[in-house]
């Protein structure tokens, strides 16, 4: 069968609960649906908008925990409710899309699927759509699962590391050799001066079936079972089901799942201004113009004498800051938070951690 446009799926991860951005992003409304930089539009709404302009939209489907449907539902009421698929517990992100896989290929047996988090920063879009076609027209002609690599411009030790393996018959495309997640400053730089690494953008292509041949190689046979148990199970039934078999899924992220345990995995070279959203520090890297450079974040400031700093109050906040120099500074509803920049994303989530064990979940 001729692939088309209609063959093409998009399954967007938003489950998180953004721990690395405490305290702007809680428990009760993590980061992907808030509205970050004041654009009137929430990193969902930004994500999907993104792949609405290519696809179906009621090829899209949304990745999310049951405390999150109804903020799906609202910032996007646009979308099919039966496409916003509910985890019943966190289980991570590989068996979420592992699910959304196989309702895919019950829908379409020739579909591919892109995967992609809700919290990115995408800086050339029309980069983007040309990676994300050549992508899909790569996995269509080819049984592979096809990870989008950018090209590092500092040593973030906040993201993971593909190393290029082999070129492919396709130019831009390789085979990947190694995957390190989130290394230590010092090997970070190592591999961005190598030349050999990427950063890997969580973007991922497959054709699905074999994304779901690669899941039967990672996962216990839990959701397999309801096809050989009732082949022409009805939407509801297949709920019920996964309602009742979920847990026993591993905690598995999907990063683990494609990158460390599966064959076939290849790498395309991507230039469309990417960052993740995940971390304070990271915000910082990507949005920072000039040397010295404050970050503010939709919010309202006085600031003399102060440099390297990222900072996001409340809309009816004014902050007046003297002599600051390197400092994460956010306000949100019962918390402030005040520490020293660096590579913040371990020690923010220590804080968010402490901080619920010692003063309750309304702090988190």
């Amino acid at each position: 069968m001729e692939i088309t446009e209609k063959n093409n799926f998009c399954v967007i991860l938003a489950g998180g609960r953004g721990q690395r951005l405490w305290p702007a992003s809680r428990n009760e409304h993590p980061k992907q649906f808030m509205d970050f930089f004041g654009t009137g539009k929430t990193m969902l709404q930004t994500t999907f908008e993104r792949f609405v302009r290519i696809l179906p939209k009621e090829n899209i489907y949304i990745c999310t925990c049951k405390e999150y449907f109804q903020l799906v539902k609202e910032q996007l009421p646009e979308l099919p409710e039966k496409n916003i698929m509910q985890e019943p517990i966190h289980r991570n992100t590989a068996p979420s899309v592992a699910w959304a896989t196989m309702r895919i290929l019950r829908r379409d047996p020739d579909a591919n699927i892109i995967i992609t988090p809700s919290d990115q920063l995408v800086l050339d879009e029309k980069s983007f759509y040309h990676s994300i076609t050549v992508g899909l027209g790569y996995v269509s002609e080819n049984e592979v699962l096809l990870a989008m690599g950018v090209k590092p411009t500092r040593p973030e030790p906040g993201y993971g590391y593909i190393q290029l393996g082999d070129l492919s018959c396709k130019p831009e495309v390789y085979q990947v050799k190694s995957f390190t997640e989130k290394p230590e400053r010092d090997f970070a730089r190592m591999f961005m001066e190598s030349g050999e690494f990427y950063w890997n953008t969580g973007i991922f292509i497959s054709s699905a079936r074999h994304l779901i041949e690669t899941f039967k190689g990672v996962f216990p046979i839990v959701l397999r079972n309801l096809n050989v148990e009732n082949p022409n199970y009805t939407d509801e039934e297949e709920l019920a089901y996964v309602e009742a078999n979920y847990p026993r899924y591993p905690n598995l992220s999907l990063d683990y799942a494609i990158l460390e345990q599966s064959r076939d995995v290849f790498v395309m070279k991507c230039d469309f201004g990417w960052a993740d959203m995940g971390t304070w520090h990271a915000i910082y890297e990507a949005m920072s113009k000039v040397e010295n450079d404050n970050v503010v974040l939709d919010s309202q400031v006085e600031m003399e004498d102060c440099k390297n700093n990222i900072i996001k109050l409340p809309k009816d906040r004014l902050g007046v800051f003297s002599g600051l120099d390197g400092y994460i500074v956010v306000e949100q509803d019962n918390v402030l938070m005040i520490c020293k920049k660096g590579d913040s994303s371990a020690l923010v989530k220590k804080y968010a951690n402490e901080v619920q064990i010692k003063y309750g979940d309304e702090f988190v």
